[in-house]
């Protein structure tokens, strides 16, 4: 009988995944235009010059080229007034083109999130954060047009693994508005019991124990251990965090939220970082917009 020790789990690779779901779109993009003689269209709005912002928004536009997806692109500096932001969002609300409209964030300072994203037409909310789309994923018996990317990606890799979630312990490890949160209520509706384990909880490694599921998405570095997680347990490792490496050209690597080579040793199943939940992320970006698309050109 192999030992313990010889216990590999399966890797979760989101990359392949992710091109799966990519061709699936490409397809019925091409449908769509060849029926109708239109494509959707996705404006993304960047604010500022930040690194890791810049590089989320060129994966996104170069994503929408790859589906077939027309690419808006709204660029405005760091210190563009709030109002001067909103008037431009007003603008691709008004454009039957677009069918899609994404704020990358964080926003700098200055500018109420909550404010902008509220701005954003419901039926062009492609990120799922309207606040009434997250009250209607909130509630039990309405859907919202749109899920969160991030947290639809994170169930879409489970269902495409072949991993129930009904009845299940799930552990979210984290409350982002981001993925945190919606990613609970997703869980939640696909009927699992869920517990939120955050900064504040008292002895996180005792919840993530009982865990068939655990989704990592606290932004902290290789916080949940090999001994933390259940055997058999799947994990969607969210996180995305630099560490020092000097080995690196870059001067630092990526690593989850879960310590991945112990992990390895007693989970059943895990998504790797990076490979894992990002292309995911993307994939979903394009899945909404596309589906807002449909409810335009097909009704």
């Amino acid at each position: 009988m192999a030992s313990p020790s010889d216990h590999k789990a399966t890797i979760i690779d989101g990359k392949a995944i992710a091109q799966t779901i990519r061709s699936e779109i490409a397809d019925e993009v091409h449908h769509l235009f060849q029926k109708y003689g239109k494509v959707p269209g996705l404006a993304v709005v960047i604010v500022g010059g930040r690194k890791d912002s810049q590089s989320y928004v060129g994966m996104k536009r170069k994503a929408c080229a790859e589906v077939g997806i027309k690419s808006f692109d709204v660029d405005l500096p760091e210190e563009v007034p709030e109002s001067e932001l909103i008037s431009k969002v007003h603008e691709l609300n008004a454009n039957r083109d677009v069918h899609g409209i994404l704020v990358q964030l964080p926003l700098p300072k200055h500018i109420n999130e909550e404010k902008v994203l509220s701005e954003i037409s419901l039926a062009k909310d492609v990120d799922g954060f309207h606040p009434l789309n997250i009250g209607k994923l909130a509630m039990k018996g309405r859907e919202p047009l749109f899920q969160p990317c991030t947290p639809k990606g994170c169930l879409e890799l489970l269902a495409r693994s072949g991993i129930s979630i009904k009845g299940k312990n799930a552990v979210v490890v984290g409350r982002s508005n981001i993925v945190g949160l919606p990613v609970s209520l997703l869980l939640l509706k696909a009927d699992a019991t869920v517990t939120i384990v955050h900064s504040r909880t008292p002895d996180p490694e005792r919840l993530v124990r009982e865990a068939d599921i655990i989704i990592a998405a606290a932004g902290q570095a290789m916080m949940i251990k090999g001994s933390w997680i259940k055997p058999g347990a799947a994990v969607i490792d969210v996180g995305t965090n630099a560490v020092d490496d000097p080995s690196k050209k870059s001067g630092y690597r990526l690593v989850g939220d879960v310590d991945f080579h112990e992990a390895c040793k007693v989970a059943g199943w895990i998504t790797p970082v990076p490979g894992g939940v990002g292309p995911m992320t993307v994939a979903m970006l394009l899945r909404n917009t596309l589906d807002g698309a449909k409810r335009v050109i097909e009704q």
